[in-house]
């Protein structure tokens, strides 16, 4: 759309809302104080050309009082004056004033209602003392005068208090209902991640070892037929893992449906199993755990959630040596002192490059994420002489088990 196509739109538009309603506003007050303009007391000035001139300046401004009400009011205030100083009396003749007086306190704040009072109370007492002179005053007018122009405002400044109070209301339900928002996001995500993270650890870690375990027994196929047998075995119990998992996580995520029959959650007592799997693959593989209860936790068991951390950083650190790091030994050791669980894996693999040390991959942020969520530290990086380590501390006093 063209600029002059959008302005001819605006013209055909014409009028808004807000017009609309100041010309039926102006119409009322047009008519009621018309006709007591028109009647005027036997005692005082009949209505005459300033009289009428005075009055269509007051009605043409109450047309635009939506947009100019400092100016309006100051328009039609002025009108009233005029009137009162001319001699021209009438119980209506203020009305347009205090429709002015009404949008200019609806329309803007405390502090220009209170300015706008002050100014409209004082002039209203100086004109009355002044049109006082030629006609007979009862005692006390000029205090009289002064308070009717606070009326307007007034019931103003109520109409905006409560239209401010209504939007506040909609912005904080609109906050809350953001906040709402932004909440199932935030678990929706975290929920992703953690899926995220448990595909990999499982899975990877499965698959791994049977890329491992299919290239042994594709080696050792004409040679060593046994060998290749007792790998190809291991490939076929892995897989069968491997789907065992999957199936047991697409479960929970299908409409939210659970699966009966899904295994416990890894604990520090199934650390020989997982060696043994990895030693399948040819990988030297020494473990060493000192996790004594009665030191650590006073006799209590280690929390679920902090074995299942220690049990995955594990997993995830033998899953990386076998995929990167050409070793042929690794050394795993948990221990538990100072009310602390040390979990700590060193492999003698080559020295690495710049770039694969600095590397940041999946494996590496998903087991910073897995120490991070039990108030654990985790370090991963090469080592000086050739090898990889990665140690993780983790608190076991304050977990829940």
């Amino acid at each position: 759309m063209t600029p002059t196509s959008r302005s001819w739109q605006r013209r055909l538009t014409w009028p808004l809302p807000s017009q609309l309603t100041d010309l039926a506003v102006a119409a009322v007050v047009a008519l009621l104080t018309g006709l007591d303009a028109a009647v005027n007391d036997s005692g005082h000035r009949q209505a005459d050309r300033l009289t009428w001139l005075l009055y269509a300046v007051s009605i043409g401004a109450l047309l635009v009082r939506s947009r100019w009400p400092v100016a309006v009011t100051v328009v039609t205030g002025a009108a009233c004056a005029g009137w009162a100083l001319y001699g021209h009396i009438g119980e209506l003749l203020n009305l347009p004033v205090m429709v002015a007086l009404y949008a200019l306190a609806a329309q803007g704040d405390r502090r220009r209602t209170l300015r706008t009072a002050v100014v409209a109370a004082l002039v209203s007492g100086v004109v009355s003392v002044i049109a006082g002179k030629d006609v007979a005053q009862p005692q006390g007018a000029p205090l009289l005068e002064m308070l009717w122009p606070l009326v307007p405002l007034l019931l103003g400044e109520v109409v905006r208090g409560r239209r401010e109070l209504m939007k506040e209301y909609a912005d904080r339900a609109e906050r809350a209902e953001a906040d709402r928002e932004r909440e199932a996001r935030r678990k929706v995500d975290q929920e992703r991640v953690r899926i995220a993270r448990e595909l990999h650890d499982v899975v990877a870690h499965t698959v791994s070892a049977m890329t491992v375990q299919a290239g042994l027994a594709l080696d050792a196929l004409d040679s060593r037929p046994e060998v290749a047998r007792t790998a190809m075995r291991q490939v076929r119990t892995s897989g069968k893992e491997a789907v065992r998992e999957l199936r047991a996580t697409v479960g929970v995520l299908r409409e939210g449906r659970r699966v009966a029959s899904v295994d416990p959650a890894p604990r520090l007592a199934q650390l020989d199993d997982l060696v043994e799997g990895v030693r399948g693959t040819g990988l030297q593989v020494s473990l060493h755990t000192d996790t004594d209860t009665d030191t650590a936790t006073g006799g209590r068991e280690l929390p679920q959630l902090v074995e299942l951390a220690a049990y995955r950083i594990v997993q995830e650190a033998l899953t990386n040596v076998i995929k990167h790091a050409d070793a042929r030994h690794v050394a795993v050791s948990v221990a538990t002192a100072g009310g602390r669980l040390a979990v700590e894996i060193t492999d003698d693999g080559p020295p690495r490059t710049a770039a694969a040390a600095s590397g940041e991959g999946y494996g590496l942020i998903g087991m910073r994420e897995r120490a991070t969520a039990v108030d654990g530290t985790l370090e991963a990086g090469p080592l000086s002489g050739g090898g990889w380590r990665v140690r993780a501390v983790i608190p076991v006093e304050e977990g829940v088990a």
